[in-house]
């Protein structure tokens, strides 16, 4: 899968992006039918303790996937990102055998 990152008026940070592919890598283990991944890390100030923003959108068979948490810290967003798409894709993974029976 293709993973874009974007960090938006923020710094790069490896460390970050690094994580976030490790929980991408375990999705796409689980799910073969991703595409594509644009990952958006922003900072949203005066939402203390959170406002760390982490965003997905992820490119499958079909409309897209869209994710979105709001926690306080990058990591921790990244992780609860992660867990919505999961659902998300378990519903749509199910779709997909319904439909192909």
């Amino acid at each position: 899968m293709e993973a874009i990152y974007q960090f938006v008026k923020l710094e790069k940070s490896e460390s970050l992006q690094e994580f976030a592919q490790k929980k991408l890598d375990k999705l796409e283990v689980k799910y073969d039918f991703i595409v594509k991944a644009e990952v958006y890390f922003k900072k949203q100030e005066g939402q203390d303790p959170n406002g760390y923003i982490c965003n997905v959108k992820l490119s499958v068979p079909g409309p897209q996937i869209f994710a979105e948490s709001n926690e306080n810290s990058f990591e921790a967003a990244t992780a609860e990102t992660v867990r919505d798409l999961d659902r998300q894709l378990a519903k749509k993974k199910s779709q997909m055998k319904t439909h192909a029976n």
